[in-house]
């Protein structure tokens, strides 16, 4: 079975790990405090998924999820996420990160930023903008009415389409928004930011968003 490498075990890690034991995928979770403080987590997630540090989990995957905080940028593991997709759920917050000037004046993307990190790695965005606790309880079976979508964007195509099976997985249909440097879309302060909407209507808000807020 597939292995999702899962870096951060905050909100968002530990609600995609939930899910993804939930649909039969193995789990490697991680955090910066040590495999041990992952206990209770791993227990309440089963025999499928098991704790280890960022670098263990990094080479585990076989696909990654990086949900940590953009000033930890520098601690993601580099070698050994080589060749993998890495899917960041990230957002930058310059009141708890720090200010980035490239970021602060629409210079750049905090995806764009993970991908030159990680330049052996093919980054795409995902599960951003939705509410860490939506993501084990809004989705619903494909051709439901109004299934709730969610964005993504890549530099490379499989990426993206690793995130779409991904979303489709979980009960979502994906709107793609193309390459990293489209990502801003889905950030935080523009309008799709944690609103449940179709594909068609999500498409619609996130063509509206303001380069910068």
């Amino acid at each position: 079975m597939t292995t999702i490498g899962i870096i951060g075990a905050g909100h968002i890690g530990s609600q995609v790990a939930r899910k993804a034991v939930e649909l039969g995928y193995d789990v490697v979770i991680s955090n910066s405090r040590g495999p041990e403080t992952l206990a209770a987590l791993v227990a309440e997630l089963g025999p499928r998924a098991r704790a280890a540090t960022p670098a263990e989990a990094a080479a585990a995957g076989d696909f990654a999820v990086v949900t940590i905080p953009f000033r930890s940028l520098g601690s993601i593991p580099v070698e050994p996420l080589a060749g993998k997709i890495v899917i960041d759920t990230g957002n930058y917050y310059w009141k708890r990160d720090g200010h980035v000037s490239a970021l602060d004046a629409g210079e750049t993307t905090s995806s764009a930023l993970v991908q030159e990190h990680l330049p052996t790695s093919k980054v795409a965005k995902g599960f951003n903008h939705i509410r860490y606790s939506e993501i084990t309880t809004d989705g619903t079976p494909p051709g439901t009415p109004n299934r709730r979508a969610l964005a993504t964007a890549s530099d490379y195509a499989e990426a993206s389409e690793l995130v779409t099976k991904l979303y489709d997985e979980f009960g979502f249909d994906t709107v793609d928004l193309g390459p990293l440097s489209e990502s801003w879309r889905a950030e935080p302060g523009r309008p799709a930011n944690v609103v449940r909407q179709n594909a068609a209507d999500l498409s619609e808000t996130l063509a509206k968003a303001p380069r910068t807020v």
